[in-house]
């Protein structure tokens, strides 16, 4: 690893993007402390650095939705000051955050449309995103309401909203988590095009094999300081972990599971979505037992979120029987009577399903256990607070003690807390979406084998998950979800990546796959 590089002179043959001595204070922490970088024309540059090392808010900074307390930015060797998003939009700078910002209410042509020059017609803008969305691989229907979008499907939204504004600079934060390994290629064959055209290109991603693939260079971060450069080409996955987060992450240990009974069983699940833009459920039928933790992979959007209402109880339409919980028909109970049978759920939307945004740690709690009422319904801070405490130790959620709002956090120690608390619940069944969506190698692994030591303690687990990487990593048996149907089961030693890719375009063989699936299982 080089030591930092500080920015050439303005003077010299300018680079695209440069930031000297960027700095950034909040209360409780130092965000960016003297960040210097150089980004140069066709550039694909990676931001590594584990969750909290002050990226997002380097990244919005160039963007303009947050402003230095220090340092200069220069564009094209020119001093610039960028004070909102539209003036970063002029300079040619463009993002795709982590976390959205599109408006519920509007269409996806209208969100776009928002982020464009308004000399463009409405009916043009949904022409270019339906000619965007073919050319990259990026389904989605210009007419849905943003509302009605799945997590993935609104990162779809924002990748073509960038596009369309042609950027000189691109700045992708975790772009690649809802597409399949050909698609995830498609992205690269785009993004080395508009690289060779002179887009600079800066690319934030915990998956350090797409870094080592696509990147040219690379700027760590830790702790809001710069402590190095280096090619990542050059560099192993063991290499990039130790910069990032000082250490590789611990290697899982996966063994052979010792399956006991049957505590979820899905038979014949059909459901009509009831948004109009969503996806039907087809004749799903899957099984999870004590012991032994089942992937579903598939491309956002596929009606993973219809499964997840049925399955979570947040959608009680099914028969009783067709979803069972050790033997007891739940179809038909809410979440809390489920989660009272020892069912535990993580959704994929952090703030606003998995926690409050507002409230603290320690009272998001009381969203999916009751043990700190007392009498009455008094809760008992002390007990909620020393629990709160306990999973934010064992977790390393970084956050200001157990009264931190849930929205003061960043997304990977959100996550870290939320799944804490589900695992902290000692559940008899998990049920994860996403479970380490824009989490660091270092939390990803741990959250990981925190999952297989409650499958290894008998408890059955069921993981949703676009990181096809992370099923083969956690998973004793994978099936695939596409167009609201439910691929086989097959043993994680059996499958490939390529035949799970082409599963979730939805080409398995046969008919009344789920029911096949279900026999396997």
């Amino acid at each position: 690893m080089n030591p930092p590089h500080t920015p050439s002179s303005p003077m010299e043959t300018p680079a695209r993007l440069q930031l000297a001595g960027i700095t950034k204070r909040y209360p409780a922490v130092v965000a960016n402390n003297g960040v210097s970088l150089n980004v140069r024309p066709g550039e694909v540059h990676a931001i590594l650095g584990e969750n909290g090392a002050g990226k997002s808010t380097l990244m919005k900074i160039i963007y303009g939705a947050v402003k230095p307390d220090e340092g200069s930015i220069f564009v094209d060797g020119k001093p610039v000051q960028i004070r909102n998003p539209q003036e970063a939009r002029q300079l040619g700078i463009a993002m795709v955050f982590q976390h959205f910002s599109l408006f519920d209410t509007l269409t996806v042509a209208e969100n776009v449309w928002l982020g464009l020059d308004k000399s463009m017609a409405l009916a043009q803008v949904v022409e270019r995103i339906a000619a965007t969305a073919r050319d990259y691989g990026l389904e989605v229907d210009p007419h849905r309401p943003v509302h009605t979008l799945s997590v993935g499907e609104m990162q779809r939204v924002e990748i073509i909203r960038a596009l369309l504004t042609n950027p000189r600079v691109l700045i992708l934060d975790e772009p690649t988590s809802v597409l399949t390994p050909q698609a995830v290629e498609k992205l690269f064959v785009v993004l080395r095009r508009l690289a060779s055209e002179g887009c600079s290109i800066l690319y934030i991603s915990h998956k350090l094999h797409e870094i080592r693939s696509l990147c040219t260079a690379c700027t760590v971060l830790r702790g809001g300081v710069v402590t190095g450069e280096c090619n990542p080409a050059q560099e192993t996955n063991a290499s990039l972990s130790r910069m990032m987060i000082g250490s590789e992450p611990p290697q899982l240990e996966h063994r052979s599971a010792r399956v006991g009974e049957a505590v979820l069983r899905v038979q014949d699940l059909s459901l009509r979505s009831q948004d109009p833009f969503g996806v039907d459920l087809q004749h799903i039928a899957l099984q999870v037992r004590a012991g032994e933790v089942v992937g579903i992979a598939g491309v956002s959007g596929n009606g993973q979120k219809e499964l997840m209402y049925a399955l979570s109880g947040e959608d009680t339409r099914a028969d009783a029987e067709m979803i069972q919980v050790l033997g007891k028909g739940v179809g038909r109970m809410g979440p809390a009577r489920r989660r009272g049978l020892g069912l535990h759920f993580v959704p994929e939307e952090r703030l606003g399903r998995g926690a409050v945004p507002g409230m603290g740690l320690a009272h998001n709690l009381l969203l999916t256990r009751k043990t700190a009422l007392g009498k009455g319904g008094w809760m008992r801070m002390g007990q909620l607070q020393a629990q709160a405490r306990d999973i934010i130790a064992r977790f390393n959620v970084r956050a200001g003690g157990p009264n931190a709002a849930a929205q003061s956090l960043s997304g990977g120690n959100l996550q870290k807390f939320i799944v804490g608390r589900e695992i902290d619940a000692r559940p008899r069944l998990l049920i994860i979406s996403q479970p380490t969506w824009g989490v660091d190698v270092g939390a990803a692994a741990q959250i990981r084998g925190e999952i297989l030591q409650l499958r290894d303690a008998g408890c059955a687990v069921l993981v949703v998950s676009e990181e096809l990487d992370e099923l083969f990593e956690i998973c004793d048996r994978l099936h695939v979800v596409a167009k609201g149907r439910l691929s086989p089961s097959v043993a994680r030693a059996d499958a490939t990546v390529q035949q799970i890719g082409e599963w979730m375009s939805g080409l398995w063989d046969g008919t009344g796959a789920s029911a096949q699936g279900a026999a396997h299982a």
